[in-house]
């Protein structure tokens, strides 16, 4: 198993398959590097090197106390994108690694940045604030820190079979497997850098390091996105960035690195490619 130490002293966990062009992959919450197995071997099938890491309190990283905020997550990133010394990559981040990707453009910039694409991600902003008023109410985040607190593994069990992977609309027809999935990868997390990660993907403001991205980029998002509306999520992030490349996914709800993994891995290799 492979292994970076951060300069805190935390052991990040990370995937390293396939040779070419370095693709680099940021997860969701509260899951690992395992939510992007599909996309990572496929791109490593089609002649790019895949790289995903468990986030610091996920998967099979350290669960530290502190550092479970965005800016320490970004550094994290740098600290990988260092470590094996990448260059030309291309950065791609789903859910709350989206904000991730985000935050590490700017704080550390595109030097070794080729391309980033941004799938059903949390930025410019989740929470509704006076500056925001089209953002989600804090009493949804609070709901969900409630559940934690309460029972996190009913919590996750009620994500995945209702609003993660839209399994509640009619028809929809989600498997079991997916579904176990989230909840398996949901509860390798640590319990406190879970719950503080709620508040790090919901009220970090992403406008300025969106405006900091000077480098080709790839929105998608599901338009019956039940986590990360698709007005709050990809259609506002759309607004900021120059230059953007928005692709919608009608009907699709936030899970597409599962629902959706087939169009999603040529979405990304034609990107990637381009």
């Amino acid at each position: 198993m492979s292994y970076i130490t951060t300069s805190d002293g935390a052991d990040l966990f990370y995937k390293d398959w396939g040779m070419g062009q370095p693709v680099v992959f940021s997860h969701g919450w509260p899951l690992n590097s395992d939510s992007w197995e599909a996309q990572m071997l496929f791109l490593a099938s089609n002649g790019f090197r895949c790289i995903a890491h468990d986030r610091r309190g996920h998967g099979r990283s350290t669960q530290t106390w502190d550092g479970n905020d965005m800016n320490t997550y970004a550094d994290d990133l740098a600290a990988l994108l260092d470590a094996l010394d990448l260059r030309d990559a291309t950065l791609i981040g789903f859910s709350t690694g989206g904000g991730e990707v985000a935050r590490y453009v700017g704080r550390h910039g595109t030097d070794r940045v080729s391309k980033v694409a941004l799938v059903a991600a949390v930025p410019p902003l989740m929470v509704q604030r006076d500056d925001n008023p089209g953002g989600v109410p804090i009493d949804v985040f609070d709901t969900i820190r409630a559940g934690s607190h309460a029972d996190r593994s009913q919590l996750y069990k009620d994500l995945a079979d209702g609003p993660f992977f839209g399994h509640n609309r009619d028809g929809a027809d989600v498997s079991q497997g997916i579904r176990d999935a989230f909840w398996l990868q949901s509860m390798q997390s640590g319990h406190r850098n879970a719950l503080e990660c709620i508040k790090a993907f919901s009220e970090t403001d992403f406008r300025d390091d969106l405006r900091a991205i000077d480098v080709p980029t790839l929105i998608i998002h599901g338009d019956d996105d039940q986590v990360v509306p698709f007005e709050v999520g990809g259609k506002a992030s759309a607004g900021i960035i120059a230059g953007a490349t928005l692709i919608v996914y009608e009907g699709a709800p936030h899970g597409i690195t599962d629902t959706h993994k087939e169009r999603l891995g040529r979405d990304l290799l034609d990107f990637v490619k381009s």
